[in-house]
């Protein structure tokens, strides 16, 4: 935090004040109705954010298409970031009025949880960009991705965070609703199907890092880096594998509609928005939670290619959905 005489837990306890999120009880069983409150308004700007992923997965896998994988993460990542600066002067100025002419942007630990979340991010959004790109199926690249539902609980152990039976239950009923809703095909592993499952673990970390550090920084700005900082990584491999080899070619790819399209979509929707939902409604959500919330994606993906593309939506994939909601819906409880 910012220096100064004050006590750490009571710059907290007005961060807290401030964003009407309460870091101290987001855990504890005998809740007020005001941690009800921030819990039900985290799960919805997660519910939010999953539901912009699902619908822009088409924007994403054409982009990728266009420029290649690596140009088109980097830029939108690159993208994200920089929209959200405008966010981040109101927000300083509403704080400087609270902290007198302060701001809490500046911290160390913001810039050490903002890199080290834009590591774990650059790490998770290539390898299943490229396990995508390599030929894994749509359905199953989903349901290898969202792994991380199992994941997260299993790494909470490790840390000391446990969760109750009925997250377990809801973890393994979510599960099996992905498995129907995304896999048409039997489950063998080729090499771009360990890549997304590589991603998984990826976003595991991606996950619990948010968890970790979105209650202890500004949450704009943490985003900024995390979004900056993974942008800047993908585009190393972005100018070495694909824009060096042949830049006239990339410099024409970029000005067709099919790569600037999905860039914007992606990059301020799916990326400048969707991922700061998710670490603003971490602040008040258990992290296994927080993961069930989020694999809403592939169900959100599936019913937008039936509403929007007319794309056959079967029972099987149906009750699949059915299964996710139910165990959402038991995980809240």
């Amino acid at each position: 935090m910012y220096r100064g005489r004050i006590n750490n837990t009571i710059i907290l306890a007005r961060i807290s004040e401030f964003y009407n999120w309460n870091f101290y009880d987001k855990y504890s069983i005998d809740m007020n109705n005001s941690t009800n409150r921030q819990q039900r308004t985290g799960a919805l700007l997660l519910t939010l954010g999953a539901f912009i992923w699902g619908v822009a997965f088409v924007a994403q896998s054409e982009g990728g298409d266009a420029i290649g994988p690596y140009t088109f993460n980097g830029t939108r990542f690159i993208i994200g970031g920089l929209v959200l600066l405008p966010v981040l002067a109101l927000t300083t100025r509403e704080e400087r009025k609270i902290y007198g002419g302060k701001a809490l942007y500046g911290s160390k630990i913001l810039w050490i949880g903002g890199i080290a979340c834009g590591v774990a991010l650059t790490i998770a959004s290539n390898l299943q960009q490229v396990g995508i790109t390599l030929g894994t199926p749509a359905g199953k690249a989903g349901f290898l991705t969202a792994c991380y539902i199992v994941l997260v609980p299993i790494a909470g152990l490790f840390l000391g965070r446990k969760c109750p039976a009925r997250i377990w239950i809801a973890v393994a009923v979510t599960l099996i609703g992905l498995y129907l809703l995304c896999m048409s095909e039997s489950l063998t592993l080729s090499g771009s199907d360990l890549l997304l499952l590589a991603s998984a673990a990826g976003f595991t970390l991606q996950i619990l890092l948010i968890d970790h550090y979105a209650p202890q920084c500004n949450p704009i700005a943490l985003s900024i880096i995390e979004f900056l900082s993974c942008g800047i990584l993908t585009m190393i491999p972005a100018f070495a594998l694909e824009i060096i080899p042949d830049p006239a070619g990339m410099l024409a790819s970029f000005r067709t509609r099919e790569a600037w399209i999905p860039l914007l979509y992606a990059g301020l929707l799916s990326t400048g928005v969707s991922y700061t939902f998710q670490i603003i409604g971490q602040k008040s959500v258990h992290p296994t939670i927080a993961s069930l919330l989020m694999s809403l994606e592939s169900v959100f993906a599936v019913l937008a290619g039936w509403v929007l593309l007319g794309e056959h939506l079967t029972m099987r994939e149906g009750f699949g959905c059915v299964l996710i909601f139910v165990a959402i819906i038991l995980a809240q409880l």
